[in-house]
């Protein structure tokens, strides 16, 4: 079954979804702080989300909150080598 963002959010407004969202979007603001850019496993890293599908959904909501932005050309690249900017 592929990746479907939509059937994600069930999780992602869970409480265990919501603590793992706040740990990766500091994680993100940290490193764009200090690099500018991350690729989408960097603020996953000590994240305890349990599977790539969720660790997706993860950056996804912070694209959709407008936090982040990705710069790679959609679908050109695996998921896990998207780059990210800020989106402020």
């Amino acid at each position: 079954m592929p990746y479907n963002y939509n059937e994600m959010k069930p999780w992602l407004f869970s409480d265990e979804g919501q603590r793992c969202l706040l740990r990766t979007r500091d994680n993100a603001l940290k490193l764009l702080a200090h690099a500018g850019a991350f690729v989408a496993t960097a603020p996953l890293a000590d994240v305890n989300y349990g599977d790539s599908y969720k660790g997706s959904a993860l950056i996804d909501r912070m694209v959709e909150l407008g936090d982040i932005q990705e710069v790679t050309k959609h679908k050109t690249v695996a998921s896990q080598h998207r780059v990210f900017v800020s989106a402020r």
